[in-house]
């Protein structure tokens, strides 16, 4: 048997502030997914993304806590250009969200930039930069 990849799961406090964090990001979720204690959403490739209140996951394992320090993972968003990291990093923090590292051109040659979201996973927002050529 081999096993295949297919879903990456977050535990979250508030599931109407994080599925307002990322239908601002332009994942699709459904309204009435606010009030829901599990809701998945499936990505471009058949992956999908999930989110589960702590109460669910306290549902099946009583002895859960949330992490402390810092995290051990983060979700990438693609942008379309250098220029549309600046803009979203810029309208998410204008809309309240912390913004963890303002945008940077990296040495591996993108824009870069992390948000953080209503739970405080890292979002990573990147674009390619233009390249030269002399």
């Amino acid at each position: 048997m081999t096993a295949t990849f297919n879903l990456t799961g977050l535990v979250v406090s508030d599931m109407a502030a994080t599925a307002a964090f990322y239908r601002r990001l332009g994942l699709e979720i459904a309204a009435d997914a606010d009030g829901l204690a599990h809701v998945e959403v499936e990505l471009p490739g058949g992956l999908r993304l999930a989110f589960d209140t702590e109460d669910t996951i306290r549902s099946f394992d009583p002895g859960w806590k949330p992490g402390t320090g810092s995290s051990r993972m983060s979700l990438a968003f693609a942008c379309d250009s250098p220029s549309d990291v600046d803009a979203t990093f810029a309208e998410l923090v204008e809309a309240g969200y912390r913004g963890h590292l303002e945008p940077w051109d990296a040495v591996w040659g993108q824009r870069y930039a992390c948000v953080a979201d209503p739970d405080g996973n890292p979002v990573d927002l990147y674009a390619p930069l233009p390249t030269t050529e002399g």
